[in-house]
């Protein structure tokens, strides 16, 4: 790395010769965006481009911003570049290769989320919350995001939806394979219900159309005790009516056997009422 200019730590601010240059910065002074919105990593790709960069060293220079300027050991803020910095960590680099940018903490924010949005291997999760922060940081509609982003705004409307569901039921449905279709269609029924779902969906291998049934199974399931209450209630009044009956038998079988008894009925809209007198002489 002959060629990456030397940077002398006590003489780095935006007044030097540094900004927009190629220079080593010890890694331990580069500093996470707070505006990342990438939140997962592959363990093993970045063992493998840890691998890549013990052998060929990094490519690409990371991107980062002054963030305590005048100082004898300024740190640096990351604009872009998190997966190369993590594996030069685990390759075990003490320095990297930056292009420091003179920009202000919006701005970083707004690069690291828009370099990561064109980035096409973010899940869905991850573009979600890129848009999210997108449209936080700028003050701007769903509408104008997709403008910006050139995607339909129905795309923006249903990546946005995805946020609505728990983080444990975001990283389920990642895990466990489903789409972003399959993910999405998890708001349809209720939080407790998700987890069965996510699980029944992968064992089975599920492909987004047979999710839906499933998902619409699982909503008539969760409305059917409610549908069959009258079905319940025309059960029992049909039980009482047979035992009704019954009884009516009885008290004609014990009259046309010489029992004198008398019986009384009182019907009401709640319950049907008998009094009954058997004379004992």
């Amino acid at each position: 790395m002959a060629f990456f200019q030397k940077l002398v730590p006590e003489r780095v601010n935006c007044e030097n010769n540094v900004i927009n240059k190629v220079v080593e910065i010890e890694i331990d002074r580069v500093v996470p965006n707070p505006a990342q919105p990438r939140v997962i990593f592959n363990d093993y790709e970045l063992s493998q481009l840890a691998i890549s960069i013990q052998q060929n060293g990094i490519l690409q220079p990371l991107t980062v911003r002054i963030v305590e300027g005048g100082g004898y050991l300024p740190m640096f803020e990351l604009i872009s570049g998190e997966r190369r910095l993590r594996a030069s960590r685990l390759a075990g680099l003490t320095k990297v290769p930056c292009i420091i940018m003179e920009t202000s903490a919006k701005n970083s924010a707004l690069l690291a989320i828009m370099e990561n949005i064109q980035r096409s291997d973010l899940n869905y999760i991850e573009e979600a919350f890129a848009i999210s922060r997108l449209i936080e940081y700028l003050q701007i509609t769903q509408e104008e995001a997709a403008v910006k982003l050139g995607i339909a705004q129905s795309t923006v409307a249903n990546k946005l939806r995805l946020l609505k569901l728990a983080d444990e039921e975001k990283a389920m449905a990642l895990r466990f394979g489903l789409n972003e279709r399959q993910a999405r269609a998890l708001l349809k029924i209720p939080s407790e219900m998700r987890r069965e779902a996510i699980e029944k969906i992968s064992s089975a291998q599920l492909n987004t159309a047979a999710t839906d049934r499933l998902i619409a199974d699982m909503v008539a399931q969760k409305s059917a005790p409610a549908r069959k209450q009258p079905a319940r209630k025309s059960f029992v009044v049909k039980q009482a009516a047979l035992y009704i009956n019954t009884f009516n038998h009885t008290i004609d079988s014990m009259k046309k056997a010489g029992i004198d008894c008398v019986v009384r009925k009182n019907k009401t809209d709640e319950f049907m009422e008998y009094e009954v007198r058997i004379p004992l002489r």
